[in-house]
């Protein structure tokens, strides 16, 4: 189904480049026939930001913007990590509705057409969820994981998936790239600017070669930037606990004169007290460690940690 409206769309597709040198020229010639048959072609631009890939994925980078005039890319100087090189791309983009996607095939380039019309209706923002995913099942217990503390921390919206592949309105990127800290996480920042979105259906692809650059590490690493980057709930909790602990000590406290009065001939309690301090250490160390982690992205901050560096441009031309 080709877009229909009268508003003009010019349209910005941006893509994190990470180990896929081999699947870019299928990637791009796909995404070129999909905006071909939406009849987006006149107003259409690529944004490929090669997050310091090991592989050949710049020098095919530079290959593919010879060959097709719609493509722009962008060398990072260091790896800069998903969300970062997302940022890097909204801060180049010049159409009024921008759909991020990934680098894998799994995104159908075919779905476009349907996201520029979650838009096109009024909508701020377009997701999509996933009718049958292809991503092992750690992973997906992974993003179900996500999903719940995404609803507790972001006042995200029940049954929203966030998902990677998505469309925004070119106001929503405006706002979204006034964040200039280092650990950028995309959907979070979109949560704080608007609650106009929708989600559509797609199929889900298997992945045309290779693995997922996503693991354990990795995603932990992203619910921390979740945490501590857009809500204050882990030091609320860590204030709780600590009332919750003083409350149970005086408990105990009263616990332990009134069984000393009752039964002096008991013994000392080596084992209950071992465990008792131990505990303690260990909730202590957790909350301290918590607000290391807001302190240590606070200080890199205020020491202009950037999110990205480019180091070099190919292709490129107004839309």
């Amino acid at each position: 189904m080709v877009v229909d409206s009268v508003e003009v769309v010019r349209l910005s597709v941006v893509i994190p480049v990470y180990r896929s040198a081999g699947i870019l020229p299928k990637l791009v010639v796909q995404l070129r026939d999909a905006i071909a048959i939406e009849g987006l072609s006149n107003g259409f631009e690529l944004l490929l930001i090669n997050d310091a890939s090991p592989d050949d994925s710049w020098r095919v980078i530079e290959e593919l913007s010879r060959e097709f005039p719609f493509v722009r890319g962008f060398n990072l100087r260091k790896n800069a990590g998903q969300h970062n090189a997302i940022m890097a791309g909204l801060n180049n983009v010049q159409g009024n509705v921008i759909v991020i996607m990934d680098d894998d095939l799994q995104h159908p380039p075919g779905s476009i057409g349907d996201l520029v019309r979650g838009i096109l209706a009024g909508h701020d923002v377009c997701y999509t969820r996933y009718r049958n995913r292809q991503h092992a099942m750690w992973k997906q217990w992974g993003s179900q994981f996500n999903d719940y503390v995404a609803t507790l921390l972001l006042d995200k919206p029940k049954g929203l998936y966030l998902s990677s592949y998505k469309a925004l309105r070119r106001e929503v990127v405006d706002e979204v790239i006034k964040y200039d800290g280092p650990y950028a996480y995309v959907d979070g920042l979109i949560l704080n600017v608007t609650q106009s979105i929708t989600a559509i259906d797609i199929e889900h692809q298997a992945r045309d070669e290779g693995e997922s650059n996503y693991n354990l590490r990795r995603l932990i690493s992203l619910w921390l930037k979740m945490a501590t980057s857009f809500s204050i709930l882990p030091l609320r909790l860590a204030t709780y606990l600590g009332f919750a602990l003083s409350a149970l000590s005086l408990v105990m406290l009263a616990f332990v004169v009134v069984a000393k009065f009752l039964h002096p001939e008991y013994p000392p309690g080596w084992t209950s007290l071992i465990t008792v301090i131990l505990f303690i250490g260990g909730i202590q160390t957790l909350c301290i460690g918590m607000v290391g982690e807001y302190l240590g992205r606070t200080y890199l901050k205020l020491n202009c940690k950037q999110q990205f560096i480019i180091g070099g441009r190919t292709g490129g031309g107004e839309l």
